[in-house]
């Protein structure tokens, strides 16, 4: 009997048949680590796994990667469950991955972590974008499942609190795969719209799987670019989301949005009436202080008596010119003292002055004032001034020089004098007597 032989299909479909008949196999759960992780345009998820000791090719169809809460990276620790077969054409065998989780953390806190990072740095978190809350809304937009509990305590707390507020409610579902792109999607229809001052997102509490639709990117892109103020109520206390770092105001419950949201009508009323006591009080003291001054002004003398102003306006007047006149006659006092003084200082450098003592002024003919003798030869003409009247006389003797005194010779001196009526000089030069001559012997 001769031996069969096989192509290389039929040995890969053998092998393969095999595999599938293990039960092993189908449906295995293998610990490892991502490596060489791929994703291609056709959502296909390419990816090895492997340990110290070894690798295992695997892949993940477009249909399971779509469930990924989680994006995966290269040097994760994860656990996956799938089936091991072979792939025909190329003989070679990998395992078909149908769930990933990260090893050590669910994959939904994994999600979590990775969308807040990445969120965090786009700047969806900053606190300087985030917008005032309006203190006396007149429209509030409640985002949230009319069938839950929270709307109904949200709708209570609001008519209570605050009456005049109109309260518009968005339903939408709060959990499942739709619920994401409906949350969003009535965010921005209150935004396009313009219909609330502020709006409330959120739902009661319940798992992080009942929660995941406030821990998604639509949700959380759409509250940031919202233009109308968000509230993020979600679950309880301890509960946090997406959401409510990216809303403008978080609350820990539902009730607790309500009562942030709008101001608590009890403590406006309470306000309003102390607002009103204090402008009383105010008006109070004000028209009492006006009626003080009042009673001042009407106790005026200028009230009392029309004529007292322009009369004490006189006397100022009076007064006024008195003080002037005193001042004027006491600056004339000291002008004339002053001018006394200087006419004393004035007179006494006179050389009149000087004169007057006995002394006399020698004049050439020239008028010059003769200070030497040798400034005058014999022969010369002079004109001597005295403190009373002055002569011309002609100078016979030869001069003598400084310091020596001349000798008193009545013979040898002859002079020829020339009386000058009246004390004043002449009017040719100040100091020359006049023309009029008299001969007197010196």
């Amino acid at each position: 009997m001769g031996q069969a032989v096989y192509s290389v299909s039929d040995v890969n479909r053998l092998i393969k048949s095999l595999l599938d008949r293990e039960p092993t196999l189908q449906r295995l759960h293998v610990r490892g680590e991502l490596s060489n992780y791929k994703i291609y345009p056709s959502g296909h998820h390419y990816f090895t796994l492997k340990d110290p000791e070894g690798a295992l090719r695997c892949v993940m169809f477009a249909d399971r990667a779509s469930r990924l809460r989680f994006r995966p990276e290269n040097g994760m620790k994860v656990v996956l469950s799938g089936r091991v077969s072979v792939f025909p054409r190329d003989g070679a065998y990998q395992l078909y991955c149908e769930t990933l989780t990260p090893e050590g953390a669910g994959d939904l806190a994994v999600a979590f972590e990775q969308l807040k990072a990445k969120l965090y740095a786009e700047g969806l978190f900053d606190p300087a974008r985030k917008k005032p809350l309006p203190r006396y809304p007149q429209r509030i937009a409640i985002v949230t499942s009319s069938a839950g509990a929270a709307v109904h305590d949200m709708i209570r707390i609001l008519r209570r609190r605050y009456p005049v507020a109109k309260v518009i409610l968005l339903p939408v579902r709060v959990q499942g795969a739709e619920a994401p792109p409906e949350i969003a999607g009535a965010i921005r229809y209150a935004n396009r719209w313009n219909v609330a001052d502020v709006l409330i997102t959120g739902r009661g509490g319940g798992s992080m799987e009942d929660l995941w639709a406030f821990n998604d990117e639509r949700v959380a892109r759409a509250i940031y670019e919202s233009r109308i103020p968000v509230i993020s109520a979600v679950g309880h206390e301890p509960d946090v989301t997406i959401s409510d770092f990216v809303a403008d105001a978080r609350a820990s419950t539902p009730s607790n949005a309500a009562e942030i949201a709008v101001p608590d009508a009890v403590e406006l009323r309470r306000w309003f009436q102390d607002c009103a006591a204090r402008m009383a009080q105010a008006e109070t003291i004000r028209a009492h202080r006006l009626r003080t001054h009042l009673q001042q002004l009407s106790e005026k003398r200028v009230l009392r008596d029309q004529l007292a102003f322009v009369q004490d306006k006189r006397m100022l007047l009076v007064h006024l010119q008195q003080r002037l006149g005193d001042l004027s006659m006491g600056a004339l006092a000291r002008r004339r003292s002053k001018f006394g003084a200087l006419a004393a200082a004035l007179d006494a450098m006179s050389p009149l002055k000087v004169l007057g003592r006995g002394y006399a002024m020698v004049q050439d003919a020239s008028g010059k004032i003769l200070r030497d003798g040798a400034d005058v030869s014999p022969g010369d003409r002079v004109t001597v001034t005295l403190g009373q009247g002055g002569f011309r006389a002609t100078v016979d003797e030869p001069p003598k020089r400084r310091g020596r005194p001349p000798k008193a010779d009545a013979e040898t001196v002859k002079t020829e004098t020339e009386t000058i009526s009246g004390a004043q000089p002449p009017k040719k030069r100040r100091g020359r007597p006049p023309k009029s001559e008299a001969k007197h012997d010196l």
